[in-house]
């Protein structure tokens, strides 16, 4: 049943707003739980939609799950299938995360091309080139991934691009594999080092995530564990943007790993919000006056995060002058500007480079969400423009944010959902 938002704009946020643990760390870590048999606790875990659907694929694979308030049980003892079906992993990328802990702990695996947001090209290549290099056989048939290996065995990948995906796919595989395999040019990014904390725990031998290169000597057997997830920093920045917007908010938005968002926070400092700490986990950003215009350009981490550029972008239509925002990563990151014209913002797109003039009144209008993070940009672009704006496709916004509409009715934004 297809829904969409209708947000009144220009309304004061006011109030505390608390982050949800990572999608993203949640994601491999449902993985995670087939590499070794047994029953497994994730506490603070978001209910969004991604993690639903992996959580349907890992079902259909044969274990059980439990829901109690932000605690996932998971059950791995029962495995018997090693097909991730088409109707599921054609919903979300992260189904490609199945290739490896399935590999690595059944010695077979069929996955079909994954989807999820249309941002770009993000090829597979990664992935089939390091468990190649492992030993696996790898055969495309009917659009699946058709993986074999009687045993993954340890050796040297280095990666063409620092993936994030692909790093958590070998660092799954590599543990249960004979000898040591070493990942060069790794990704950094605090998700990766989730991973490696977790497959640690779980009695993986495993140095360097967080680093260029990742050591993992392969163990005959792991354990299951149990394990918090970390704040996700992707929701986290969504905030801290949303409570720059206007300068009547006030929004402290608690569960902030500040270490995770460096780049990000120095951006808000370079655009002119002010950045006070109230503890080690709450932030309040404040706008004061006139904000400056900046550079933008997104890179792996612990560089500015291709996920928050669209946000970034809805508070630059806001500041004097001209701001520019390069996107690296992925071609179709763009697709949000047109809907934001829409509104009235000024910006022209050039190869990868998008150009914003402001400051532009925003006016509500009606818009369609291209993506998770372009639906949130639209989202915090309806909370700041003159009157009603109506979101569609709203179910990708709830990909990747749990209870969006409950924690910012709480601030005082004036929002409603109806049926289509």
């Amino acid at each position: 049943m297809e829904r969409k938002y209708i947000v009144k704009g220009q309304k004061p946020l006011k109030g505390e707003i608390e982050v949800s643990g990572a999608k993203n760390a949640v994601l491999p870590a449902i993985s995670a739980t087939l590499l070794a048999p047994g029953i497994y606790k994730l506490k603070k875990v978001p209910k969004v939609r991604d993690v639903f659907c992996m959580l349907k694929i890992l079902k259909h694979l044969g274990a059980d799950f439990n829901f109690e308030k932000d605690e996932l049980k998971i059950n791995t003892q029962n495995i018997n299938n090693v097909s991730v079906p088409y109707e599921l992993a054609s919903q979300i990328r992260a189904s490609v995360l199945f290739l490896g802990s399935l590999v690595s702990a059944f010695g077979e695996a069929e996955v079909p091309l994954p989807g999820g947001c249309k941002i770009g090209k993000r090829p597979i290549d990664f992935h089939e080139k390091g468990l190649t290099l492992m030993g696996a056989d790898i055969k495309l048939k009917h659009g699946n991934l058709i993986v074999k290996s009687n045993k993954l065995k340890g050796c040297e990948i280095v990666l063409d691009f620092p993936s994030v995906t692909a790093t958590e796919n070998l660092m799954m595989a590599a543990t249960l594999a004979e000898g040591e395999t070493v990942i060069k040019n790794a990704a950094k990014e605090p998700e990766v080092v989730f991973l490696g904390k977790m497959l640690k725990k779980m009695g993986a031998d495993i140095k360097g995530c967080g680093e260029d290169t990742i050591y993992i000597r392969g163990k005959k057997k792991l354990k299951p564990v149990n394990i918090e997830i970390i704040p996700d920093r992707i929701e986290a920045g969504t905030y801290l943007v949303l409570g720059a917007l206007l300068e009547e908010n006030e929004v402290v938005v608690k569960n902030v790993k500040k270490e995770y968002l460096e780049t990000p926070l120095l951006k808000l400092q370079e655009i002119g919000i002010t950045i006070k700490e109230i503890d080690k986990r709450s932030i309040l950003v404040k706008r004061k006056g006139i904000l400056n215009p900046c550079k933008i350009i997104t890179a792996p981490y612990p560089g500015f995060p291709t996920d928050l550029q669209p946000i970034f972008a809805v508070l630059l239509t806001q500041a004097q002058g001209l701001s520019f925002i390069t996107e690296n990563l992925f071609e179709n990151r763009f697709l949000y500007v047109y809907e934001l014209n829409r509104m009235g913002a000024n910006i022209k797109v050039e190869d990868r480079t998008a150009i914003i003039t402001g400051p532009t009144p925003l006016a509500g209008s009606p818009v369609k969400a291209t993506d998770l993070r372009a639906g949130a940009a639209l989202f915090l672009a309806g909370l700041c423009a003159d009157n009603t704006t109506t979101i569609y496709n709203v179910e990708l916004i709830e990909r990747g944010y749990e209870n969006i509409i409950e924690k910012l009715s709480k601030l005082g934004a004036d929002i409603k959902i109806e049926v289509i």
